[in-house]
């Protein structure tokens, strides 16, 4: 009954994905009507699978199904019906020259961006490389942080962010790590307050019941072409955000972690070649990378790896919040590849350090930079 009841209703989701993914059905029916096919289809019903997942990834259960219940024919080259074309990746910022547009608040919105930062790699292909793990993202409602929540709940995670007061971006970051089936926890406050770092962190772990990856990831700049101009409150207020985050968030979450977790902060390019107009931010990043090689040699022995990403350019909410229209036109221009980053371009390399694929990586800096070798 279950057979007759779902195949009409479905049957043009079916249609459109054999079509791609099998098209010489279309041409041998007599290889779809096969017996063990709609056996299979009945016995994933009985077991309510595909009621199990969210509505937006059931067409994707159903073409695994597909595929898995559907042999190629003798004739037919097998191939990874899900993999894409990755040759010649294209960011959607090769020859662009980036519109006007400031922010007059710090931390800037994503939503109010053009071109929107890119949050999912598309191309990169579902996984479970982080099922029944659990993510805490500080600056998780835009940019490298709402990349890193995405993909990690795409590759099977639960994600917590942390952010200030963008509420909007939060939501939108809560909808990219639903969609692929990922529990989502967003909590607002300043990760520079050490109490509302402990809570949030305490808060999280009652949630979950485990914290296995922490990505230090907020942060904050304001441009002053000369240090005269760098007053005492921007300076604390820098560093609170920038480096006394991760050690409040760290000393938090680690009587959390166990053998197997991973620690990735997010320093910058500019700890390595310095900024004229970004002293204090840049004295910031200097911080992290020798916060993550210390905090590296510390917990090592306890199976917990601490590394970081140092990116160059990349176009998130801090940008149109810092710079003016000039600089902005200009932006990543100087990179040998001649373009900005990608916020996704630098949660791949966030995600492979939290992995076990990285797991005789720790105290190491990954720089995500457009080419730059100047970095040491």
């Amino acid at each position: 009954m279950a057979r007759l009841t779902f195949f009409p209703a479905l049957a043009p989701y079916f249609r459109f994905e054999l079509f791609f993914l099998r098209p010489e059905l279309f041409f041998r029916p007599e290889l779809f009507l096969r017996p063990e096919l709609f056996l299979r289809l009945e016995l994933f019903l009985r077991l309510e699978l595909f009621f199990r997942v969210e509505p937006l990834r059931r067409v994707d259960f159903l073409r695994d199904f597909l595929v898995a219940a559907i042999p190629c024919p003798p004739y037919c080259e097998p191939t990874r019906p899900f993999a894409r074309e990755t040759r010649g990746y294209k960011t959607g910022m090769e020859n662009t020259i980036l519109p006007s547009q400031t922010q007059a608040r710090q931390p800037g919105l994503q939503s109010a961006m053009s071109p929107q930062p890119r949050s999912d790699r598309e191309e990169h292909p579902r996984s479970d490389r982080f099922i029944d793990r659990v993510f805490v993202v500080s600056g998780g409602d835009s940019g490298i942080g709402r990349a890193v929540a995405v993909g990690a709940a795409k590759e099977g995670a639960d994600v917590a962010i942390l952010y200030l007061d963008e509420h909007g971006d939060a939501e939108t970051t809560g909808h990219g790590v639903k969609e692929y089936g990922g529990e989502f926890v967003s909590i607002a406050g300043d990760v520079g307050d050490e109490a509302f770092c402990r809570s949030a962190i305490d808060r999280i772990y009652q949630q979950f019941q485990r914290i296995d990856v922490l990505v230090n990831n907020a942060g904050e700049q304001h441009v002053k072409e000369d240090i005269a101009l760098v007053d005492e409150a921007q300076l604390e207020r820098t560093f609170r955000t920038n480096i006394f985050s991760h050690f409040f968030l760290t000393k938090a979450a680690l009587p959390h972690m166990r053998e197997g977790s991973a620690i990735v902060n997010t320093a910058s390019a500019t700890a390595f070649h310095g900024s004229p107009h970004l002293l204090d931010y840049s004295s910031t990043k200097g911080a992290i990378v020798a916060f993550t090689r210390s905090l590296s040699s510390s917990v090592v022995k306890r199976g917990i790896r601490v590394n970081a990403v140092a990116p160059g350019p990349i176009w998130t909410p801090l940008i149109p919040a810092s710079y003016d229209d000039k600089r902005i036109a200009e932006f990543g221009k100087d990179t040998p590849m001649g373009r900005p980053g990608q916020p996704d371009e630098v949660a791949s390399a966030i995600l492979f350090l939290a992995s076990n694929e990285a797991s005789y990586i720790s105290g190491e800096v990954l720089h995500v930079n457009g080419g730059d070798v100047g970095n040491t």
